[in-house]
């Protein structure tokens, strides 16, 4: 039996990186996971690992259409009844200096990590309201609380994404609806691959090296793994966590304490 049984939750971007991470645990909490990722062949891939226990399904979604946001709840409604948990995980990084930043990557992950938030909340939290219950944990990140260099626009973003958890934490708490941030620190996944490269150059130091001296400045000394974010999504989304609403907690290993 798992803390997650008989919920069903949606996992935006689920089928790679922290998102995959978040699948694996909620499935193996015993949640039914619908995978809504814009890559639909590899989060196909995800539902046929074990590790997602046969709970996981996958459903090609596009968060910045709102459509397609829509799309992904009806398809929870109609084959399960029920949305429980609505993970907000897609997101996109662009790497460099904000004086040379193009337009285009400004919108883009404006589109992907706060439209994409207010798209797939507004077509999720209907039915929760409906039912009286539901967890939202949206993924921001440590860089929401205190920016990084060459990561302006990522970091406005998360900031952003963690203002809007505690707004609709406080809007939603009277219909029985909890809203909460998990803030990861160093994960390294694909978004980390083109900030490594950069390091890597500027410091005259291989890909390797670069990642260690960001792994140094951890007081726990290790980075952290998606199935890490992912146990902190499962607690968020659980009864143990009936009381806790609004928060941004981080999973960094010491690295941000606010």
């Amino acid at each position: 039996m798992g803390e997650l049984d008989g919920r069903v939750a949606i996992v935006t971007g689920g089928a790679a990186g922290i998102g995959a991470g978040i699948v694996r645990v909620l499935a193996r909490e015993g949640a039914q996971v619908v995978i809504a990722d814009v890559d639909a062949e590899r989060a196909a891939a995800l539902t046929a690992e074990p590790a997602t226990h046969g709970r996981a399904e996958a459903v090609a979604t596009d968060v910045t259409d709102r459509a397609s946001c829509e799309q992904v709840v009806a398809h929870a409604l109609a084959r399960h009844g029920r949305v429980d948990v609505l993970v907000n995980n897609a997101g996109v990084c662009p790497r460099g200096s904000f004086r040379t930043l193009a337009e285009a990557d400004w919108d883009r992950v404006m589109d992907v990590n706060l439209k994409g938030l207010y798209l797939m909340t507004q077509a999720a939290v209907e039915p929760m309201i409906e039912r009286g219950a539901g967890a939202i944990v949206t993924i921001a990140s440590v860089d929401g609380k205190e920016a990084a260099p060459l990561g302006a626009a990522y970091g406005a973003t998360k900031a952003g994404a963690i203002a809007l958890t505690q707004a609709n934490a406080k809007e939603l708490a009277p219909r029985g609806v909890r809203v909460n941030a998990v803030c990861p620190g160093v994960v390294r996944t694909a978004l980390w691959e083109p900030l490594l490269d950069q390091l890597a150059a500027e410091r005259g130091v291989s890909r390797e090296q670069a990642f260690a001296d960001c792994v140094a400045a951890i007081p726990l000394g290790r980075p952290q793994e998606p199935e890490d974010v992912g146990e902190a999504v499962a607690f968020l989304a659980s009864e143990r966590a009936r009381n806790v609403t609004g928060v941004a907690l981080n999973v960094a290993g010491g690295q941000e304490l606010r």
